[in-house]
């Protein structure tokens, strides 16, 4: 096999989905499984969580029908607002939930499962408050099964005070038209700072796979995710020269090389072994069959000033996947 290996304790993956529950207060909990469930494989992640999570969430259209596809039957909300008729006759088909961000959302979902997007400072996606009267006139008689926002600096509680306040006011317009549709604003952060940022329910992403946001931090978040290098070679280097790409500043008897590089998601920049990294693998002076080169996405992200969110989805690009418990 001349993958690398990408383990996944979906144990860990589950374990930190019911903590986060337990913090929703009896609230809905929305698994967030988009980009391929940060990297760990959306298919095999909402099978673990299928008697955990309410819903789930995906980014774009293709990743709930992938989910649909594989024997998903939970509830599936597509984040992303469509934009064109083919999305939404795909979500239709496909039993997926839109998201309705403005009027001409309104006007291409009505009919449709819908929930109402927000933009209360994020500035991304949704609808202002002024907005929202319109979008409600133009989805008439729609199935409107939620209204959401999204804090867009949770280490900020004035900035999400302020979000809080803009966004209780929508949802009581939302709910005077449709009053079943279910409240969430708390991602992963929100949901461990807990209180009225729960509403009727949270939406947790990066939480699911052991890390929590910049500012936050929770020891019940086991990581789930560790990436291994396999052992192509090894040899007494005959001429001395260099270790990759690299000039050796001293010499070796012994390196050996491992199958993982820069296409398989890692950064240049990242030192593995003799601290050179090829497209394809790097030089060690290990002789163990396997290396584990990625275990902790925080303090990997840290060294390239990224996010872990950013690292988890990367270092899984050509991985093998191996699920254990």
């Amino acid at each position: 096999m001349q993958k690398t290996i990408a383990k996944i304790n979906l144990s860990a993956i589950s374990g930190n989905a019911a903590y986060l529950k337990s913090r929703a207060q009896g609230g809905k909990f929305y698994a967030v499984v988009k980009a391929d469930a940060y990297g760990h494989g959306a298919i095999a992640v909402a099978r673990e969580l299928a008697s955990i999570a309410d819903c789930f969430c995906v980014a774009i259209v293709d990743e709930g029908v992938e989910l649909r596809a594989a024997g998903i039957s939970t509830p599936i909300l597509v984040l992303t607002p469509p934009m064109d008729r083919d999305d939404v006759t795909r979500s239709a088909a496909y039993n997926l939930i839109c998201t309705v961000s403005d009027v001409s959302t309104a006007r291409l979902c009505r009919g449709l499962e819908v929930h109402i997007k927000i933009n209360t400072g994020m500035n991304r996606y949704g609808t202002t408050p002024e907005g929202l009267g319109a979008v409600i006139s133009e989805l008439g008689q729609s199935y409107v099964t939620g209204v959401y926002s999204h804090i867009y600096a949770p280490q900020s509680r004035q900035n999400t005070l302020s979000q809080l306040e803009v966004f209780k006011s929508c949802v009581k317009v939302v709910k005077a038209a449709y009053p079943a549709a279910v409240a969430h604003f708390a991602a992963t952060a929100g949901t461990l700072m807990g209180g009225e940022l729960l509403f009727d329910g949270v939406r947790c992403g990066i939480g699911l796979y052991g890390y929590a946001p910049s500012g936050f931090s929770d020891a019940n978040l086991t990581p789930a995710l560790s990436v291994w290098a396999r052992r192509v070679q090894t040899f007494s280097p005959p001429f001395g020269g260099g270790v990759g790409y690299a000039q050796a500043d001293k010499k070796y008897t012994s390196l050996s090389s491992y199958r993982a590089g820069y296409a398989d998601g890692f950064a240049r920049t990242y030192a593995l072994g003799e601290g050179n990294l090829c497209m394809d693998s790097f030089i060690s002076q290990s002789t163990d069959d396997e290396v584990c080169i990625f275990s902790d996405a925080d303090k990997y992200a840290r060294k390239l000033g990224t996010i872990s969110y950013e690292a988890l989805c990367a270092v899984t690009k050509r991985s093998l996947r191996v699920y254990e418990r």
